[in-house]
């Protein structure tokens, strides 16, 4: 039995956060959701537990947005094993996210199947 997995999911949309948070805890992969607004607030969340599986991560955000999260975290060893998927709208981005460390890429509108899918695959 594999173990469920404790996401964070980043996004300064709370619609979307809530839409993704929905469709994960549909999964029977997913113990946890934690949720933060920004690649600034995710960081902290990331530097506060050390539980964290993977990160959902938009790109389009205020403060931090998601290129600059990636950059940090994959700098810092203690974080830098944790997959990452990228959500975005944005798909000009996804040469640079994945040269940079993205694990993987999804465009929004993201579909529950799609999503489940691309988790499957980042972490097997």
């Amino acid at each position: 039995m594999q173990k469920l997995l404790n996401v964070l999911a980043v996004d300064d949309d709370i619609i979307n956060l809530k839409l993704l948070k929905s469709m994960l805890k549909k999964t029977e992969m997913v113990a946890e959701v934690v949720e933060a607004g920004n690649g600034s607030d995710a960081i902290d969340v990331l530097k506060s537990r050390d539980d964290i599986d993977l990160i959902l991560l938009d790109i389009i955000m205020p403060i931090m947005n998601g290129i600059e999260m990636l950059k940090v975290v994959r700098a810092d060893e203690n974080l830098n094993q944790v997959p990452i998927i990228i959500l975005t709208t944005d798909e000009t981005k996804k040469g640079e996210a994945l040269e940079l460390g993205a694990n993987g890429f999804l465009m929004k509108p993201i579909r529950a199947a799609d999503l489940q899918q691309k988790i499957r695959s980042v972490l097997i």
